[in-house]
């Protein structure tokens, strides 16, 4: 794969933005530099995958909130 491109593809392109701040909010949480290029290959499996992780559990929050009639945090 080509460095700085992702294979994922977003089902609302419009949410690119609120994903880039989600990822650096979780990222500065867990203490991980994100590289200004956005290429994270010299990164380690455990650095990748606790950010994508933490990532998810708070998309489904978000969701859930959604779901309930709650609003956003």
């Amino acid at each position: 794969m080509a460095q700085g491109r992702s294979s994922n593809n977003l089902v609302v392109p419009q949410a690119t933005a609120a994903l880039q701040q989600l990822k650096v909010e979780a990222a500065q949480e867990l203490g991980v530099t994100l590289p200004q290029d956005g290429y994270m290959g010299n990164y380690t499996s455990r650095e990748t995958g606790s950010l994508g992780g933490y990532i998810t559990k708070r998309l489904v929050q978000l969701a859930e909130q959604q779901l309930s009639g709650r609003s956003n945090l």
